[in-house]
């Protein structure tokens, strides 16, 4: 019996942290909570009640898709079939109806192995995406009118992609332990809500925020393999494993780098190398058509072309575009090395996502999805995430309006080029803004939400409270933080034992 614990011993030893609640640290969080009885007091029994966070948040986002839905009903109910522009000055376009007969589903045409009539001879989609379309295409009715049929490929889409919207959700929800309210964030995004359903976008970030879970949980060969399959829907979540890389290399976690990155290869290749084997020419339609595409909506280099009476061609674009992105890679590599105290995962994956969106030749409207998760993880403060929010809606609007104008004729309904450029930058210095926020956090780690209770990097897995093993510059010099001017309590940098509650 001399060797059992003490009551007051085993209390201290179980005791869980108490989570961060936003309406305290937040002012935008303080005040929008007023809407719902005002914010959480110190007392609230968080899990004692069947409404824990995760739950909440889940039926959050549900919420909001079904809202995004009905901000769709104009087309579903006649836009997407009769009318040149009114799809677009209802702001309700979506491609799923339109390529459902478009990519040959409505003829139960194999994707990547049948030619497709037209100009476009095979689907141009990665193959995980493509096994998406065909799939919803089996739950789809073979008969009635073409209308018929396309508007229930677009329901039966809309479902399978309220699930993976309720996934992501869940995942940023619990990727930071401590923090399990900043999943409102992405719950409540609007942009989100608007471009949920205009592609199939959100299958690859469901998998990605699925990812990011699981590397947060020490789990690297689990978080591989949800990359790799996550890039087997959309090119993007590749980019991660470039900042995984040198915050391993800065804290010495070969094995796991090793692991993850062994883990994509192969969910990578057992997706894609079936069809590249017997199917190769429709399988790399998808990358020739990414390569060969011309400047299009929502980049700089439209604004650029628009505007010049010698345009770019589109290799030179392909070439300026990579260069930049080369450099913006070197940038946040140089970042991750020789910054005071090593940037969390998730703001380095923030970083060289939008620096992919700001340098490419495209910008669809719903690329914004990639982005939610990640900033959510990586900024999570209300004021900044809502400055750029509000900027993505303008695109959205931007974007249909232009549309509407150019496809409306004479009557020249909508906006103009010039009007569309404005929206085009609002996109991009929105986007621009949360990226600077994110480097200032990085070099000032007191303005850091995440870091300011204490805690190093919760999303970063084995990372997380790592000591350094190779840094550059002044950061491999002793660490002195009174540069940063905050007013607020001194941070202990890394210490673990920050997960013990006390703030």
């Amino acid at each position: 019996m001399c060797g059992m614990p003490s009551a007051d011993s085993t209390r201290a030893s179980v005791h869980e942290p108490e989570p961060v609640r936003p309406t305290k640290e937040d002012e935008v969080a303080a005040a929008g909570s007023e809407l719902i009885g005002g914010p959480l007091g110190r007392r609230a029994l968080l899990g004692a009640s069947w409404w824990t966070p995760v739950r909440v948040i889940a039926l959050v986002a549900i919420g909001m898709f079904a809202l995004g839905l009905v901000q769709k009903a104009p087309c579903y109910n006649g836009a997407w079939f009769f009318g040149a522009s009114s799809q677009y000055t209802h702001a309700c376009y979506s491609d799923i109806p339109h390529l459902y007969q478009g990519r040959g589903f409505a003829d139960g045409l194999v994707p990547y192995f049948d030619r497709l009539p037209g100009d476009m001879q095979y689907l141009e989609y990665p193959v995980l995406t493509g096994v998406f379309m065909e799939v919803a295409s089996w739950l789809t009715p073979g008969s009635g009118t073409i209308q018929y049929q396309e508007q229930w490929y677009w329901m039966v889409n809309a479902g399978m992609l309220m699930v993976c919207a309720s996934v992501i959700a869940v995942c940023v929800t619990r990727t930071h332990a401590r923090r399990p309210w900043d999943g409102l964030l992405v719950a409540l995004a609007p942009a989100a809500a608007l471009t949920a359903t205009i592609n199939w976008d959100l299958l690859a970030v469901a998998l990605t925020a699925a990812a990011m879970l699981m590397w947060s949980r020490g789990r690297s060969l689990a978080f591989g393999v949800l990359l790799g399959l996550a890039t087997a829907a959309k090119l993007y979540p590749f980019l991660l494993l470039g900042p995984l890389l040198v915050l391993c290399w800065r804290a010495g976690k070969w094995r796991d780098f090793a692991k993850a990155l062994g883990g994509g290869i192969i969910a990578w290749v057992v997706v894609n190398g079936p069809v590249m084997l017997f199917a190769f020419e429709g399988w790399s339609k998808f990358y020739t058509f990414s390569q060969e595409r011309g400047v299009d909506f929502g980049s700089f280099w439209l604004i650029m072309a628009q505007n010049s009476d010698n345009p770019l061609g589109t290799e030179i674009v392909n070439t300026l575009a990579t260069l930049l992105m080369l450099v913006c890679c070197a940038g946040v590599a140089a970042l991750a090395l020789t910054a005071p105290r090593r940037p969390r995962f998730a703001q380095l994956a923030f970083l060289i996502v939008a620096a992919f969106i700001l340098t490419n030749k495209v910008y669809s409207p719903q690329y914004v999805l990639w982005l939610v998760p990640l900033a959510a993880l990586a900024r999570p403060k209300w004021r900044d995430y809502l400055i750029w929010q509000a900027c993505e809606v303008a695109y959205f609007l931007g974007i249909w309006m232009y549309l509407a104008y150019t496809t409306s004729g004479d009557a020249h309904k909508g906006l103009p080029t010039d009007g569309y450029h404005w929206a085009i930058g609002m996109h991009l210095l929105g986007t621009l803004y949360l990226c600077v926020m994110v480097v200032r956090d990085i070099f000032m780690p007191d303005r850091d939400p995440v870091r300011r209770s204490g805690e190093d990097d919760p999303s970063g897995g084995v990372l997380d409270g790592a000591q350094d093993v190779f840094v550059l510059g002044p950061a491999a010099r002793p660490r002195q933080h009174e540069g940063a001017r905050f007013d607020g309590p001194p941070v202990e940098w890394g210490k673990q034992g920050a997960s013990d509650g006390s703030l």
